[in-house]
């Protein structure tokens, strides 16, 4: 019994450790929206 307890915690902390590497060292891109803003006419007046 508790050595199925030590191998499950030891699973998980090897999958939390690998997780934080991944996150760490990974090129996670963003995805790429366009942005698009309308300025009205009466901000550009001379």
């Amino acid at each position: 019994m508790l050595k199925s307890i030590l191998v499950i915690f030891v699973l998980l902390l090897l999958v939390i450790i690998g997780g934080g590497v991944f996150l760490a060292t990974g090129a996670v891109a963003p995805t790429p929206t366009q942005v698009e803003k309308v300025i009205p006419n009466d901000r550009f007046k001379n």
